[in-house]
């Protein structure tokens, strides 16, 4: 079904938002992650009554980003018995905190929701050859989150674990879909670029930390039998039968995934892109992908909404330091934020059921 939003009102918050940061056990090593230990932040209906304080991102005078509002480790709310759980992706180079707009979005409407730093990938260390180019790892990631997640005393038994969906952006937007079944094949991606190498995801522009990050790891695979070994897992599935609905926002890497594994997705699956998108352009993105998968729903914002428009809101520190992610802050941004985050709990409530139940 192809929709066009152009905005949507805003529900207002059925809960005060608790959030925590935890790590579980995950296969990071092979991506310069010595610990095996997954950082995680998730976001939760806290009790009634509970006090709020704002989040932001930077420098503590001169934040970059505004995060909402949350509460830090207080306790959840006392009903109902089980939450939907929602796993998060980020994007290349982001943070668990990329989607923390929408994160307590949803964990205001009743579910909890756990987002993963990748490692090898993400803002808080030094990028890594592996963890940029092994993508299908993250859909482990997810898995690992879920695993961890329902291990933990304290989330473990207010988790319903029939109802886990997953959610994500740009490379995290693929990411959920390997988690749904979709399977990507590095080779297409190459012939995509042979034919296109002034997009963002074939010129580098994408990968700023590692620019030559191709011919790094076409070395790396040359000299490293670990690396060969996981790059050879692109082919695999990374289908987590627990996961069963996927929301994925301007995804990437739609000119390497198998139109064949889309076809085979048998979860519901919705998508959301800006219509001009310059970074992952949704006619080689996000519309072949949601054409594949049966049922699928594609909502495409109009212009101006780029592909950083879902990022969280930008303070003036961060539209000056950071031109690029932050050129459409302000009201629209937010009112796009609103819009995803009741396209996304409507979403999940017609796929995993009410969150009260």
């Amino acid at each position: 079904m192809l929709l066009l939003a152009l905005g949507a009102g805003a529900r207002a918050a059925d809960a005060p938002v608790g959030s925590t940061h935890l790590t579980v056990p995950g296969d990071t090593a092979s991506r310069g992650e010595a610990s095996n230990r997954l950082n995680v932040a998730v976001w939760y209906p806290a009790a009634a009554g509970t006090a709020m304080q704002p989040m932001a991102v930077g420098p503590p005078q001169t934040p970059y980003f505004l995060e909402g509002e949350a509460a830090n480790d207080v306790a959840i709310a006392g009903t109902p018995a089980r939450f939907p759980f929602i796993v998060v992706s980020h994007g290349t180079g982001g943070t668990t905190m990329d989607l923390d707009w929408l994160c307590a979005g949803l964990a205001a409407r009743g579910y909890i929701v756990a987002s993963v730093d990748h490692p090898g990938n993400n803002a808080l260390e030094p990028a890594t050859v592996a963890g940029t180019t092994l993508w299908w790892m993250r859909a482990g990631d997810l898995s690992h989150v879920i695993d961890g997640l329902l291990a933990t005393a304290r989330f473990g038994s207010r988790i319903d674990s029939t109802r886990i969906g997953a959610m994500g952006f740009s490379l995290g937007g693929y990411s959920v879909l390997a988690i749904a079944g979709a399977r990507a094949n590095p080779h297409l991606l190459d012939a995509y670029c042979a034919r296109k190498p002034e997009t963002p995801a074939c010129s580098g522009v994408a990968t700023p930390d590692i620019p030559d990050v191709g011919a790094q790891a076409h070395a790396l695979a040359a000299r490293d039998p670990q690396y060969r070994a996981a790059a050879a897992a692109n082919a695999d599935s990374h289908r987590d039968p627990r996961v069963k609905a996927v929301f994925s926002i301007a995804p990437a890497l739609g000119p390497a995934i198998l139109p064949e594994s889309l076809e085979s997705i048998a979860i519901p699956v919705a998508f959301v892109a800006g219509m001009r998108d310059p970074i992952l352009p949704v006619a080689d993105n996000v519309v072949p992908d949601a054409l594949a998968i049966p049922n699928a729903e594609l909502t495409l914002f109009a212009a101006p909404v780029g592909h950083y428009t879902f990022l969280p809101d930008c303070t003036p520190a961060g539209r000056e330091k950071l031109a690029q992610i932050c050129g459409d802050s302000g009201p629209e941004r937010i009112a796009v934020h609103q819009a995803t985050i009741e396209l996304a709990r409507s979403f999940f409530l017609r796929a995993l059921g009410a969150a009260g139940r």
